[in-house]
C-alpha cells in the first residue's frame, strides 16, 4: 500500500542513519539486518520471501510482477551476501506480461509440489502457477474482492499443512473493524475468522510456521519512518486463538518490511526471515531482517 508512506519514506532515510532503537517487545530475538543491492532493472519492490528448508535458497517476488530465486550466504547468523538467480516476468493466463494495476502483485507461496501462488492488491486475486515464466490460474473471485480498496488488498497470503490459502486485506475491513481472513479450501473460499486490528498496524504478509502456527507481519507508516509488527495465532476449525505479539519494532528500526518467511534452522530454532520494499526509491533500502522466535 503507497498511500500515506511518502512522509514516511523521507524519515526513512534519516533514521536509518542513527543507531538501531530497542525493540519495544523481546519474545523474538534479533539476530541481524543485511541490506541487499542491485543494478538490474527489475532489482527492488520486493514484497514476499520464501525461504527453503536449508534456509540458503530462497523465491522473492517484486510488487511489479517479478519473481526470482536466489541464494543466501551465510556467516554463522549472519547474512554475507546474496546472489540472485533468473528473473522472470509474471504473466496472466493469455501470457502477456502482467503491467500496472493488474500486475501489483504481493503475496506469495511456495506449494510443496513446486507450484506456486501469488496474491494481488490492485485487482484483488489469487493465481497459481505451475513453474517461473508459467501461465496464470487464476482462482474464483467471490464477490467480496471486488469490494477492495484499490490499494488495500492482499499483500498477504499463506498456506497451511493441508494445502490450504489464507489472504487477507490491508486495509479493507469489515463493519466493525476487524480484518476478514479468507480461507480457500480447493473448492470455495470462506470467510473463516477475523482478526482484531490493534494499534494502527495493518497486515502485509503472513506464513504458516512449521510449528503449524499463522504467522502475521504487519507494518505501521508514519510522519518519523516505519515500524513493524509480528503476531502469531493457533488456528484451528473454531478460528484464530492464542495471540502472541513476537516482536513491534520502534520507528526506523527497520525499512518497509513487507515479506516474511519463518522457517527452522539448522539448530532446530523458529527463524523469521522478512524483506522490505524500497518502492524503487533510492530513499529506501531492500533490507533482509532475522529474528529469532521462541517456540
Amino acid at each position: 500500500m503507497r498511500l500515506g508512506l511518502t512522509l514516511a519514506i523521507g524519515a526513512a532515510l534519516l533514521l536509518s542513519l542513527l543507531p538501531a532503537r530497542a525493540i519495544d517487545r523481546d519474545k523474538a530475538e534479533y539476530l541481524d539486518s543485511f541490506t541487499w543491492s542491485g543494478t538490474e532493472p527489475w532489482f527492488g519492490g520486493f514484497s514476499a520471501i520464501e525461504v527453503g528448508a536449508d534456509g540458503m535458497s530462497v523465491t522473492v517476488l517484486s510488487d511489479r510482477a517479478t519473481i526470482l530465486t536466489a541464494r543466501i550466504i551465510r556467516d554463522g547468523d549472519r547474512i554475507s551476501s546474496v546472489v540472485p538467480g533468473e528473473a522472470h516476468k509474471v504473466r496472466s493466463s493469455r501470457n502477456k506480461v502482467l503491467k500496472g494495476r493488474v500486475g501489483d502483485s504481493e503475496g506469495l507461496v511456495v506449494a510443496p509440489d513446486g507450484s506456486f501462488y501469488i496474491s494481488f492488491e490492485g485487482v484483488a486475486r489469487i493465481a497459481r502457477y505451475r513453474q517461473l515464466g508459467g501461465l496464470a490460474e487464476v482462482l474464483p473471485r467471490p464477490k467480496a474482492f471486488d469490494h477492495m480498496a484499490r490499494n488495500g488488498a492482499f499483500e498477504a497470503l499463506a498456506m497451511d499443512a493441508r494445502g490450504w490459502l489464507y489472504t487477507m486485506p490491508e486495509s479493507s475491513r469489515d463493519a466493525d473493524g476487524t480484518i476478514p481472513v479468507y480461507r480457500w479450501d480447493g473448492r470455495v473460499w470462506d470467510t473463516v475468522f477475523h482478526l482484531d486490528q490493534v494499534g494502527g498496524f495493518l497486515p502485509v504478509a503472513a506464513d504458516f510456521g512449521p510449528d503449524g502456527l499463522l504467522y502475521v507481519l504487519e507494518r505501521k507508516a508514519g510522519t518519523l519512518g516505519f515500524r513493524s509488527r509480528l503476531r502469531r495465532w493457533t488456528v484451528t476449525e473454531r478460528g484464530a486463538s492464542n495471540e502472541e505479539i513476537l516482536f513491534q519494532s520502534g520507528t526506523g528500526r527497520h525499512d518497509n518490511l513487507e515479506g516474511l518467511s519463518v522457517w527452522r534452522d539448522a539448530q532446530g530454532k523458529l527463524r523469521a526471515t522478512m524483506i522490505s520494499d524500497d518502492n524503487f526509491l533510492f530513499l529506501q533500502r531492500t533490507e533482509i531482517v532475522e529474528y529469532r522466535l521462541p517456540d
